[in-house]
């Protein structure tokens, strides 16, 4: 069952087209890659899923309920009743260096559904062993590694109990002995049954745990389908040509 349906996106920046036609879904408990090089529109399309960028046509249903229909966005509190059941993890973590890992964790928790003191703190010291870091719920971003910074971001968003989980390049400014441990967390998630879309450069990665693999280019999914299909037998020259730069 489809818990996310895009039909028809479209999205332009003045002249530039950014997305074009964009259409796909998302099953329950399915983990989605979207591959594609560089300003190809993959970030783009994920940032839209939960109204960071507004498109300028075409339909976004979340669980059977529409962020935007054919073009036309719905009052704001609906808006913010479809994003609240989605949970993003952004490339440059996005911490607030003035918070400890844990007040980082608890912030929007505590704000925007007002849990109290005690709830809120068995949940992130919970989450932080999840993603081995209780020892560092004291500690301020600024001391952790990159690694460590991005684990903290993934529990932050499940701090907010999210239905879906998205991943915009999540190990991309990792180094790469620090990229294994957030991709740990993230198979984790799939084990578990997450809805998961994953913009990501890791084929390794996507083809380990992705269930779909969408190829994204110029603004368009030119492929789809299971990672033995896209990554061993892609049927669009453009994938294939991505791919032999990407996996060589």
């Amino acid at each position: 069952m489809a818990i996310i349906e895009i039909s028809n996106v479209k999205k332009s920046f003045g002249n530039l087209d950014v997305l074009k036609d964009v259409s796909f879904e998302v099953n329950k408990n399915e983990v989605v890659a979207i591959i594609g090089p560089s300003g190809s529109g993959k970030s783009t399309m994920l940032r839209s899923l939960v109204h960071l960028e507004e498109v300028n046509g075409g339909s976004i249903r979340v669980q059977d309920r529409f962020l935007v229909e054919n073009g036309v966005y719905p009052a704001a509190k609906q808006i913010k009743q479809v994003t609240s059941r989605m949970g993003m993890v952004f490339q440059h973590f996005n911490l607030f260096p003035h918070l400890t890992v844990q007040d980082n964790l608890e912030l929007a928790p505590r704000l925007v559904k007002g849990e109290s003191g005690e709830t809120v703190r068995q949940k992130s010291s919970a989450l932080l062993q999840k993603v081995g870091l209780a020892s560092k719920a004291d500690a301020f971003p600024g001391n952790l590694s990159g690694g460590q910074k991005q684990r903290v971001a993934i529990a932050r968003a499940l701090m907010m109990n999210p239905d879906i989980m998205l991943f915009d390049e999540p190990t991309s400014a990792l180094d790469p002995e620090l990229t294994g441990e957030v991709l740990q967390v993230i198979k984790q998630l799939a084990e578990e049954h997450m809805t998961m879309v994953i913009v990501t450069h890791e084929m390794g990665f996507a083809r380990d745990v992705a269930d779909r693999i969408i190829f994204m280019d110029n603004g368009e999914v030119t492929e789809s389908g299971t990672p033995e299909q896209i990554l061993n037998h892609p049927q669009v020259e453009r994938t294939r040509a991505f791919l032999n730069r990407a996996l060589h």
